[in-house]
């Protein structure tokens, strides 16, 4: 069988990927007739080299609309087109496309958009052994506090015995509850324990506020970029997050209250301290001005505050439900980051209006968290371990992240950005929009040694093509200094693809 020639026009000044050009173009000419059920498609290294791009491009565009069940691999004889239109419905085909408030950049998912599929079978890659792996969200292991919670374990069993081992009651258990109270109180946030439900961990504590306030195909305003557990969480619930555009204070309120008027929105999630992925800080202005905002048109906040504490420098906010005035916000933490990720202790704070509701949706999801650990908990918190850890972290972290920024600006490419980041764990780089995109370096970076997490991830409409976000927290600073001289490498090794770059020595 002949292999049919493609006709694919791209734009290379578009802030739209490559791979994802390639991916639009193919699905339409199949859509259209053009190309009909059993056509051949050219191999991956041959289309790459007919439009002088990446071939990565063409493996990740190939691999999404076979996900997407346009294309079927047959070993040893290649890529054929598996269906035609009335045979096939595009995930995205099946939401409408939204408006965007004054013209600016605010993008809908929808609850039929899963995650991209050739995106996420990249970031396995990552395990290989050797890699540096920049791209997870998880602390090192070495801040753990074994011993401590070795000792906890052995006086929780002493002193409770079975009990430690049975159910706890879906709310959590109460001297944890009350630890927690006074906890956060510490950071201005004025509450009973009574408003206090303990989760098994941040994300769940994220998933049951998702659960008990939205329905299927009602809206969360997200930031764009944000945190990619909330954008899984959207989809696996089944409804839509929209995406507005952050400036270097955080969420664009203007924009923000364009989208609300228009679009009716159930929930806001927001991440006002070092936001993941940015590490940008919301400042009190803010704060405030996000909070009369949601009064105004009765849209809860649901505030993640998992980097609350982790600050090396800089001024000190306050949470967003430290300053509600009106049991607008919902907070959600925990001690994964801080304290040992395992466990899987996070907490809910909300007024009586929601708390009931989240302990109901709290018991059907799995009765309760594990006591021992919750036990095991409580007693680290009351014997000071917690201020011991957060003293030693956050000045290794930040030894961490001046390790990473030199790094960046010695072995990155010229015309790279970034901000230094105030406290996080995390360095938001944008590479040359000359060169290749992340996901086109990726498999490079890999085989050099190195992975990221890559930018698209993090937005709802698939931009960020030429973002990554670098774990620098998770890693010695021997490591993140190889790790970012093989990134560099990596890049410049691709780049000799790319005429328009002035080539510069390898480091």
């Amino acid at each position: 069988m002949l292999t049919h020639p493609l006709s694919i026009l791209l734009d290379r000044d578009s802030e739209e990927p490559i791979y994802r050009q390639l991916i639009r173009h193919v699905r339409a000419q199949i859509e259209s007739g053009t190309l009909p059920a059993g056509t051949r498609l050219p191999a991956s290294r041959d289309l790459a080299r007919q439009l002088n791009i990446s071939r990565i491009s063409v493996v990740n565009a190939y691999a999404e609309l076979r996900a997407e069940g346009y294309l079927s691999a047959h070993a040893g004889r290649g890529t054929f087109v598996s269906g035609g239109r009335e045979s096939i419905e595009s995930p995205t085909s099946m939401m409408p496309s939204p408006a965007r408030p004054n013209g600016q950049h605010a993008e809908m998912i929808g609850a039929n958009n899963y995650p991209d599929r050739s995106l996420r079978e990249l970031m396995r890659m990552a395990r290989r052994p050797g890699v540096i792996n920049f791209s997870t969200g998880a602390p090192p292991t070495e801040f753990f506090p074994v011993s401590h919670l070795r000792e906890a374990i052995n006086a929780v069993i002493d002193r409770d015995g079975s009990e430690a081992l049975a159910y706890e009651v879906p709310e959590g258990y109460a001297p944890l509850r009350a630890s927690v109270r006074d906890y956060v109180s510490a950071l201005g946030i004025r509450c009973s324990s009574e408003h206090v439900l303990i989760t098994g961990g941040t994300q769940q504590g994220i998933d049951l506020v998702v659960q008990s306030l939205l329905s299927e195909g009602d809206l969360v305003i997200t930031e764009t970029p944000t945190y990619l557990g909330m954008l899984d969480i959207a989809r696996t619930r089944r409804v839509r997050a929209f995406g507005v555009g952050m400036d270097d204070d955080g969420i664009r309120l203007d924009m923000l209250e364009n989208v609300i008027l228009e679009h009716h929105p159930r929930l806001i999630y927001v991440m006002p301290s070092f936001q993941n992925p940015t590490g940008r800080v919301m400042p009190l202005h803010r704060r405030r001005q996000l909070l009369n905002l949601a009064h105004e048109y009765h849209v809860p906040i649901l505030e993640d505050a998992v980097y609350q504490e982790f600050r090396f420098e800089g001024e000190t906010y306050p949470p967003l439900k430290a300053l509600d005035e009106h049991g607008i916000v919902i907070h959600v933490s925990g001690f994964t980051k801080n304290l040992i990720p395992g466990l899987r202790i996070g907490y809910v704070i909300s007024d009586g209006i929601h708390h009931e509701r989240l302990v109901r949706v709290k018991q059907a999801a799995d009765i309760s968290t594990p006591g021992l650990n919750q036990r095991a908990l409580h007693w680290m918190l009351e014997h000071g371990v917690l201020a011991l850890q957060m003293e030693r972290n956050m000045r290794e972290l930040k030894r961490r992240r001046d390790v990473a920024l030199a790094a960046a600006r010695r072995s990155l490419p010229p015309g790279s950005k970034w901000e230094k980041p105030h406290g996080g764990m995390y360095l938001w780089v944008e590479l040359p929009k000359t060169g290749p995109t992340v996901a086109e370096l990726y498999i490079q970076a890999v085989q050099t040694g190195v992975a990221y997490a890559l930018g698209n991830l993090f937005y709802t409409n698939g931009s960020g093509s030429h973002h990554m976000r670098i774990n620098f927290g998770a890693h010695k600073p021997v490591d993140i200094e190889e790790g970012f001289r093989r990134l560099g490498r990596a890049w410049r090794e691709l780049a000799c693809d790319y005429p328009e770059i002035e080539k510069a020595p390898l480091l």
